[in-house]
């Protein structure tokens, strides 16, 4: 958690002018629903896994801290941790905390590597099939599941898109239809506890939405503002369609 120190410190003084600006926009935007205990966010880290596709809902998460008073808790999570994973561009991530699914609020697929069919990443997880059969048995109540550009191919493989409202990257939307998935070009499709989104810098938007719902629009209106960073895209909810 060295980054949530490094932000504490070089935040701080500018906190009071971050929240008296979120709290203008509280007549526009509703609070998100409130649950008790912390938020638990599992980030599933494998071979070959995209820098920027885990990086992003991790920087997202980690900092929403600071704009709420819940507590958030974020990890990274590996079916075989204590590890260390190296990413598609070679940098290596010690993962220290074990796969529990049943332990966690939100869980985060990041993708990575589904068109490089010879190199670590998705499409390999895939072929070994240890990493999808854990997603399959992971639902639960309480549990949002989440994954974003070629990791929604993971959710694919277990059975968790079929039928169901969903995105992914665009060179690969056709295999998430062919396999069941009811693809929507949006950049977050936001099916309740399937929670879907586009490319690789899909990533703050994911986390950004989920933030919205489970911290409230007050901790995503200020996490914006922190990051210089506005939510873009299409947000698919069920419903409501295109929102």
């Amino acid at each position: 958690m060295h980054r949530r120190t490094l932000l504490r410190s070089t935040t701080a003084l500018g906190a009071a002018a971050l929240a008296a600006s979120t709290a203008a926009h509280t007549a526009a935007a509703s609070a998100g629903p409130r649950r008790a205990g912390p938020l638990r966010v599992h980030i599933v880290m494998f071979e070959g896994v995209e820098e920027l596709d885990y990086i992003a809902p991790y920087e997202v998460f980690a900092a929403s801290g600071y704009f709420t008073d819940r507590d958030v808790d974020v990890r990274h999570v590996a079916l075989d941790a204590p590890r260390t994973v190296t990413a598609t561009y070679g940098t290596e991530v010690r993962v220290s905390h074990r796969w529990a699914p049943d332990e966690a609020d939100v869980l985060v697929v990041p993708g990575g590597g589904y068109t490089r069919r010879e190199d670590p990443g998705v499409w390999a997880e895939i072929q070994r099939g240890a990493l999808p059969r854990a997603l399959a048995s992971a639902p639960r109540p309480g549990l949002t599941i989440s994954a974003l550009c070629t990791g929604v191919m993971l959710l694919s493989a277990a059975g968790l898109t079929k039928g169901r409202p969903c995105t992914t990257h665009h060179r690969v939307r056709d295999d998430l239809e062919k396999q069941g998935g009811v693809v929507k070009r949006a950049r977050v499709v936001d099916d309740g506890d399937l929670v879907t989104a586009g490319g690789v810098t899909s990533g703050l938007d994911l986390a950004l939405r989920l933030v919205r719902r489970e911290l409230g629009a007050d901790a995503a209106l200020g996490l914006e503002e922190m990051l210089e960073y506005e939510a873009r895209g299409t947000v698919w909810t069920a419903g409501r369609g295109r929102g």
